[in-house]
């Protein structure tokens, strides 16, 4: 198979480090550019100033992440990381009552983000072919004569005078949602892509606590949702290395969390379930409350482009940035780096043309959380933004489905199986599901 000699991946956070791992086996050199400069620890850092939150890592992203890096599971353990079954280790409060626990067969991972991606950060830069060039930007996008292709990046950063270029066969914008792609792509005389933006105006606040593990709730996740539009708030605790609770609550629209301790401690109490809260009261806090606010959820639809030059291509939340309040991001950015490394496949060295078929791909993955989070952000009357036709008969739907799970474990695995997108939402409306949701689902539980 022939390879590509050089691809240029900019970012340094998990979607470019999968994007670098996958093309590291197409390429005889990647090249990382990360904006920060990185220390070998885990960290969070000035270009992720969210990263410390509370993250969910899908199961259909842990079982990428699982293909990619093989030993990532035993090094997890070894690090003291929890690794257990996702349905028996659920304690989720939702439409007034709590899922019922099964065994969904599938992995939930208690780790925290900067942990994880330090992990992954090792495996990638010992592979042979990668080099990271860290603390430098890039400027602008280097295009061929007739502009038709990306033949490189120009680097920003530099403290020697004059603009310093890196040639490259394949450029992949892992950048984040603070993408340039906007910009460079007018600059190279292209549209950009459309853009689908829904604002919900979500603030969260999050810490970490000791864990005792003795604590029987030691080895579960614990979510608590709200019964949307009358509650806006939510909150996780999810057990992290280091026997940690890793503590993270927020809300929709303005009502967000405070960060000094007494109102930390009152928005906890608030929530339409104690689990949290008691967790916040009895345990020993280990970090300061650190914030962050997400305005809006912006997907750009590079599928829809006519036009996109040779040798460029875009992953990750450059792509597509979701609310963050439903984990989706780390899983749509292993299942959009799954894309490249099989189209790479396909074409055996060969990537004029890629662009229309990848974008494509990527679409469809996008298309499912895209669908689940804001269909759920369109239950506040506050969201603005291109409403699906039949959002409300849907909702109303999936409130039948969160209270049948009260009782029924096939309804709260099935549910499980579209949250960790493992299947379509269509599922849901399987004629046994639906059947157990109309039977079960019809009153509001009491738990």
């Amino acid at each position: 198979m022939s390879k590509l000699q050089h691809a240029v991946v900019i970012g340094g956070s998990l979607a470019g480090l999968l994007a670098a791992r996958v093309l590291s086996g197409h390429c005889e050199r990647v090249t990382i550019i990360e904006r920060d400069p990185i220390r070998d620890e885990p960290e969070a850092r000035k270009g992720q100033p969210h990263v410390r939150a509370l993250h969910g890592l899908l199961a259909s992203g842990g079982e990428i992440l699982q293909e990619l890096f093989p030993c990532l599971l035993d090094d997890l353990r070894q690090a003291g990381a929890l690794v257990n079954d996702m349905g028996e280790t659920m304690h989720w409060y939702v439409a007034g009552g709590y899922r019922r626990r099964m065994r969904f067969g599938k992995l939930s991972i208690g780790v925290s983000r900067p942990f994880l991606e330090w992990l992954i950060r090792g495996y990638v830069l010992g592979l042979p072919n990668l080099t990271l060039c860290d603390g430098r930007g890039v400027a602008a996008l280097v295009a061929s004569s007739d502009q038709r292709r990306v033949v490189g990046v120009q680097l920003a950063g530099n403290a020697q005078p004059g603009a310093e270029t890196l040639r490259a066969d394949l450029v992949v914008d892992a950048s984040g949602r603070g993408t340039s792609a906007t910009r460079w792509l007018r600059e190279l005389g292209y549209a950009p892509p459309p853009e689908s933006v829904v604002n919900v105006d979500v603030g969260y606040a999050h810490r970490l606590y000791a864990r005792d593990p003795e604590d029987p709730r030691t080895r579960s996740w614990i979510f608590v949702t709200p019964v949307a539009p009358a509650e806006r708030r939510v909150a996780g605790a999810f057990p992290v290395e280091g026997n940690r609770w890793l503590v993270g609550m927020g809300g929709w629209f303005g009502d967000h969390p405070p960060t000094d301790e007494a109102g930390f401690r009152a928005f906890a109490r608030s929530l339409p379930a104690p689990d949290v809260a008691e967790i916040v009261e009895q345990c020993a806090p280990l970090s300061p409350i650190g914030s962050y606010k997400y305005a809006a959820s912006t997907r750009r639809h590079y599928e829809r482009l006519s036009r996109f030059p040779e040798g460029y291509l875009v992953l990750g939340d450059a792509i597509c940035s979701f609310n963050p309040v439903y984990g989706q991001g780390m899983t749509s950015a292993a299942m959009q780096a799954r894309v490249l490394g099989r189209l790479l496949a396909e074409r055996q060295g060969t990537i004029d043309g890629i662009a229309r078929p990848y974008f494509r791909q990527v679409a469809k993955i996008v298309d499912i959380p895209w669908q689940l989070a804001v269909g759920e952000d369109f239950r506040f009357p506050e969201a603005i933004g291109r409403r699906p036709p039949g959002t409300h008969a849907i909702n109303s739907y999936v409130s039948m489905v969160h209270r049948a799970s009260h009782h029924d474990p096939l309804v709260s695995k099935a549910f499980l199986e579209v949250m960790n997108l493992l299947k379509p939402p269509s599922s849901l409306m399987a004629p046994q599901i639906m059947w157990r949701v109309f039977a079960r689902g019809q009153g509001r539980s009491r738990v």
